[in-house]
């Protein structure tokens, strides 16, 4: 499915660096590590009427990764609430808005992989749309299993959430010419760590599952899902799932920011899910939905 442009974000205002931009002036500078080597970090959140859903965790997150991938230095909590803030207020947003929040390691002074380039400071860049969820909720998706293997620890671990998503763009480079909506990543050992762009859930015999966080990055939304069913009684689990255990669940759904909760109708072909598995999905979906406000807060 493609994202369509709304109209509304013709004249965005954009937050880089310290202050608010129009969307045809808002940049950065060439030497920025984001264009040199896909150097930074980001996270996207999901703006509802109560305020941002679980902001506090995707802030924590960014700092998280920062740290990770040694930044020397990373704006504090106050500046980017205020940022978020002052670009959503520029913009007259308050409901049904996407932001995407980068943190870059900033601008060097020649070009180069080193780091100890960067001397002037992280850039911070608010970017807000009026934008609904990316997927048809009502009627699914449906993938196809790429080439393309998730990142293990051993080689970039995806519990960082940078800014670097080239084989994620290859699998969906694949899902496109496959024709289908996205693309199953597998790890390193042929067992299901996520789709391209979310998190993937399977319900079978009564038990919600997902794969263990390795290969995949353990998504908020994912673990908002892993709550709210057991709360609801429910068992959850975190195993090492076979593409032939997600052919046969009597549903599986993908998970995150931009998609929400997400049916998977076919797979490689297979149709996926039954008429117990699609009932309990959409148990599971309005107790998820029901709980957004209570996970909101303003910047």
């Amino acid at each position: 499915m493609l994202q369509q442009y709304d109209a509304r974000n013709a004249n965005l205002q954009i937050f880089v660096g310290d202050g608010l931009k129009p969307r045809n002036e808002a940049g950065v500078s060439v030497f920025d590590s984001s264009v040199q080597g896909g150097d930074g970090v980001w996270e996207g959140l999901r703006v509802y009427r109560e305020g941002i859903l679980h902001l506090d965790k995707h802030l924590q997150r960014m700092f998280d990764s920062a740290h990770a991938l040694a930044f020397q230095e990373i704006p504090t909590e106050a500046f980017i609430k205020d940022a978020i803030r002052a670009t959503l207020s520029a913009n007259g947003m308050e409901d049904g808005v996407h932001i995407r929040l980068t943190l870059t390691r900033g601008v060097k002074i020649t070009s180069g992989m080193d780091p100890r380039l960067n001397q002037s400071g992280p850039v911070l860049i608010v970017l807000a749309e009026w934008k609904p969820m990316v997927y048809d909720n009502a009627h699914g998706i449906e993938v196809i299993t790429s080439t393309q293997r998730r990142n293990a620890p051993q080689f970039l671990d995806s519990k960082i959430h940078h800014n670097n998503l080239l084989n994620n763009i290859l699998a969906k480079v694949q899902a496109n010419v496959a024709g289908v909506d996205a693309a199953i990543m597998l790890d390193e050992n042929g067992f299901i760590a996520e789709l391209n762009d979310t998190n993937v859930f399977l319900i079978k015999d009564d038990i919600l599952l997902t794969p263990r966080p390795v290969a995949c990055l353990p998504g908020i939304t994912r673990g908002h899902v892993m709550d709210v069913a057991r709360q609801n009684g429910w068992s959850v689990g975190e195993a090492d799932i076979s593409l032939t255990e997600l052919y046969t669940a009597d549903l599986a759904f993908a998970t995150g920011t931009m998609g929400g909760l997400t049916p998977i109708t076919k797979a490689d072909g297979r149709s996926i899910g039954n008429a117990l598995g699609t009932t309990r999905f959409h148990a599971l979906d309005a107790w998820v939905k029901s709980d957004i406000p209570n996970r909101c807060s303003k910047p």
